[in-house]
């Protein structure tokens, strides 16, 4: 199980709005990740319109990673 230390909900319901919220998220969680610079960032879809976005240690520094659950 990945060590994660900050993860941010998204729920949607259209398109436009997932792709902002995304864009947010990530942003977020890259300037959070800046201050350690030991994390990089997993994206995960557990179905339509329901994702996370989370700090992991599991992935490089500088990197985001996709899962589609």
């Amino acid at each position: 199980m990945p060590s994660t230390t900050q993860t941010i909900d998204i729920q949607v319901d259209s398109r436009k709005v997932l792709d902002e919220r995304l864009d947010a998220a990530v942003k977020c969680l890259q300037e959070a990740a800046m201050l350690a610079g030991t994390h990089g960032i997993i994206v995960t879809r557990h179905r339509p319109g329901s994702y996370t976005a989370t700090l992991s240690d599991q992935v490089p520094f500088g990197m985001t990673r996709e899962i589609i659950l």
